[in-house]
């Protein structure tokens, strides 16, 4: 057994330990029930005996008939109260474990870096949470209602059998272990062939994701040919491989077991003979083995589609697995402490940062941003100007040196004290499906009504949002698409100055305004910065000429500082040459 299927195992279990006295009184209520049904064949011997016995008065064997119905009544009773006590029970617990276990791996996820969801789809994530929880349901069901009922029948079966002879329980036990190793052996290497089928689907639900995802990219650049061969190529690799596991492995293993049923049969009907001749073994006890071997083939045969149907669980939920075994990439030392931001002091010593371990961003990078200073990063792209953001963020780890906040080395303080310190509003803001209101709440999600418009006002976002039917309780839509670029950019910015934390983050946080809402908005921005550490990045420099300081980002550090006046007025300098790119070069450009 893979290590991963072990580590699934193990995981379930302890999810299950939690209600344990459910899971207890399942797996007890069902063998019961199930040792049960195994006793109706001694009943039926005990009827068929009666009716074909001779010499004995008809009355009497009336009554005795009657007593035996009226015995197989009370077992059917007893056997049906337990079944649907065990069915409540089984709902129960799968109920709360399945919630249980949702909620884990939710929370696991989520605890997961930046540059894990970079390199996922959310897509093949969902597809894995949903496969893992459905995977637990569908292996208790076949744990606790095919199983452990064949465990406890093929025990009962082989005592009834071994007290009528015990070469006739003896040859049963033989042929169920000869059953299970088959199936073993045929599951065991149809498993490598699942978790390639689920590794395809992983694959093909990525591409189906990103091309609705991209779905207007998909209209304006004629991809739709393209892409639907890359889906239809991604899709027939899962057909290929579901047709190995689906026909020729589980059609195999089905034909064997019929092979096997088959020799059963024949082998014990045909030793009934010889003891029959032998007067050893009464027309009822013929019965007794027949119903007995019934009732138990249609649990063996069952059981082996509920081995395949484990495994195949299994390696669904492997690939969630992996997720939960792999260890995530930030998090909080042991005893960590929480950030306590009363100035707003942010320090670079001498922080090195590589990419994949291989491509240098920062090299030796120092910076002082002080108390309540606002700076702007400029730089070309790719310097590194957002990843500085992100670093004090924690969103990356670094490969060397600190970032202090107020003295505090930020890697010794908890995530969410770090981030409950400073309010981002990004380049491309994303929204939650959910209401305006919800979305410029979710940073402070105590804030009254009263707050949240008030916020709306100063990010020039409360006449659009009045103006729509719902208002504020308005869905804006996956991400945020029903609303504009400009909309979604002043809705974050809502959301920012609602938080209120004492350092303040701007991403190109105007870059999708036009010039009439940036004018508006640049009074609420400087609302929002007072009192307050700021870091802008910004390539429109307009919205930058008024800072304290700005930093040119290059080549692994700083390259230049200073304010807009002396860095235009500096020879050579690259601020100077952007300034004058973007202050005349596009219309020189145009001519």
């Amino acid at each position: 057994m893979k290590t991963n299927t072990k580590n699934t195992l193990r995981i379930y279990l302890n999810q299950s330990k939690k209600h344990a006295w459910l899971g207890s009184s399942m797996i007890i209520l069902v063998s019961v029930a199930s040792g049960l049904e195994m006793i109706y064949p001694i009943y039926l011997k005990k009827f068929i005996n009666l009716l074909s016995a001779s010499g004995v008065d008809q009355a009497t064997t009336v009554v005795g008939l009657k007593n035996t119905l009226f015995a197989l009544a009370i077992i059917y009773i007893i056997q049906w109260f337990l079944f649907r006590l065990a069915a409540w029970s089984t709902a129960v617990f799968q109920l709360r474990a399945i919630y249980d276990l949702g909620n884990y791996c939710y929370s696991y996820l989520h605890k997961h870096s930046y540059t894990f969801f970079v390199n996922n789809f959310a897509g093949s994530l969902t597809k894995r949470i949903r496969w893992f929880t459905s995977a637990f349901e569908q292996i208790t069901d076949q744990l606790f209602w095919n199983i452990i009922p064949l465990a406890v029948q093929v025990s009962v079966a082989f005592v009834i059998l071994s007290r009528i002879n015990k070469n006739l329980g003896l040859g049963m036990i033989v042929w169920v272990v000869i059953f299970f190793v088959v199936n073993l052996v045929f599951i065991r290497f149809k498993l490598k062939y699942d978790k390639a089928r689920n590794e395809a689907e992983t694959k093909a639900s990525g591409i189906l994701a990103d091309t609705i995802a991209n779905h207007n990219n998909v209209k304006l650049f004629n991809g739709y040919e393209r892409e639907l061969c890359l889906y239809a190529k991604s899709s027939d690799k899962v057909r290929k491989l579901r047709m190995i596991t689906w026909n020729y492995l589980s059609n195999s293993l089905d034909a064997i077991q019929g092979l096997l049923a088959i020799a059963l049969e024949i082998g014990v009907l045909y030793y009934g003979i010889y003891l029959w001749n032998d007067g050893r073994l009464s027309v009822g006890d013929f019965v007794l083995i027949e119903t007995l071997l019934l009732s138990l083939m249609s649990q063996i045969w069952d059981i082996g589609r509920s081995l395949r149907n484990i495994y195949q669980n299994l390696a669904d939920a492997e690939e969630m697995t992996e997720i939960l075994m792999t260890p995530h990439e930030i998090h909080d030392i042991p005893n960590a402490k929480n950030l306590e931001v009363s100035q707003g002091k942010i320090e670079f010593s001498n922080v090195q940062f590589n990419y994949n371990e291989t491509r240098a961003i920062l090299n030796n990078f120092n910076l002082t941003i002080s108390p309540r200073e606002r700076i702007a990063l400029v730089g070309l792209s790719g310097a590194g100007k957002t990843t500085i953001t992100k670093l004090i963020l924690r969103l990356y780890e670094l490969t060397a040196g600190k970032i202090l906040i107020d003295g505090q080395d930020i890697s010794k303080m908890t995530q969410e004290s770090v981030w409950q310190s400073v309010s981002l509003v990004p380049q491309d803001p994303y929204l939650f499906h959910r209401t305006l209101l919800e979305n410029i709440r979710y940073g402070k999600p105590n804030a009254s009504i009263k707050e949240v418009k008030a916020a709306a006002m100063a990010a020039n976002c409360h006449d659009f949002i009045s103006s729509l039917p719902q208002g504020y309780e308005t869905l804006v839509g996956e991400r945020g698409i029903k609303l504009s670029g400009g909309e979604r950019q002043r809705v974050a910015i809502a959301r920012a100055i609602l938080r209120d934390a004492p350092i303040l983050i701007l991403d190109e946080a105007t870059s999708s305004l036009d010039s009439e809402s940036e004018r508006l908005i640049q009074g609420a921005l400087a609302n929002l910065m007072k009192n307050k550490t700021v870091i802008i990045i910004a390539h429109r420099f307009s919205t930058i000429r008024q800072m304290d300081r700005i930093i040119v980002i290059g080549n692994g550090g700083i390259m230049e500082e200073g304010k807009h006046d002396e860095l235009v007025a500096k020879e050579n300098s690259l601020y100077s040459h952007l300034w004058k790119l973007q202050s005349g070069g596009f219309t020189q450009w145009g001519r």
